[in-house]
């Protein structure tokens, strides 16, 4: 039972996190320009860097969160069920990057309209999207992944392993012997 709400917990705050990332990835990332035609919107600039741009805030939001989810998971889970909250993270990381997604694309905080200068076309920033959906897997992959980094460090440190012979001088008696003293 406390498995579960270990897991519940960590799936849910790193949810609420996700709104919190979709608000700012939407400030931070910056619009491609498209221009309104009869048609309907058109990309201004088929070269436009914002759309990498929009995939790179995403990233830098995402894994940083993720770091920091990854930290305080383990530091919080020290205390004994370590399997709930690292499957907390990895779900909770998924599904905070969707709410990140979501919300980004919704909340739509950084759109603006501009003029382009000397014309009389009018540029519109367009919506807020990934173009590389891969980026959904920074957030869960570095909280996992830093998750397992810290405790590999804690079980080397603790392991009988680091201390060779039992904790025993390996060199015995011969420890405080100089061979310069021949």
């Amino acid at each position: 039972m406390r498995n579960a709400r270990d897991f519940a917990v960590t799936v849910l705050a790193l949810g609420l996190a996700g709104v919190i990332a979709g608000v700012l990835w939407s400030l931070a990332a910056p619009r491609p320009p498209y221009v309104m035609t009869k048609q309907g919107p058109l990309l201004a600039d088929p070269t436009t860097q914002a759309l990498i741009a929009a995939d790179g805030w995403f990233v830098i939001i995402a894994g940083a969160l993720g770091l920091a989810c990854g930290a305080l998971g383990y530091s919080l889970s020290r205390r004994g069920r370590p399997l709930a909250v690292v499957l907390g993270l990895a779900a909770g990381g998924l599904l905070g990057s969707y709410i990140t997604l979501v919300v980004g694309q919704a909340v739509n905080l950084g759109a603006a309209t501009v003029t382009a200068s000397g014309t009389s076309t009018s540029l519109i920033a367009g919506p807020l999207n990934l173009t590389a959906q891969g980026v959904l897997l920074v957030w869960p992959v570095l909280a996992v992944g830093l998750f397992f980094v810290l405790e590999s460090v804690a079980g080397y440190r603790d392991s009988p392993l680091r201390r060779p012979f039992g904790g025993e001088d390996p060199y015995g008696p011969l420890s405080g012997y100089d061979i310069s003293d021949r």
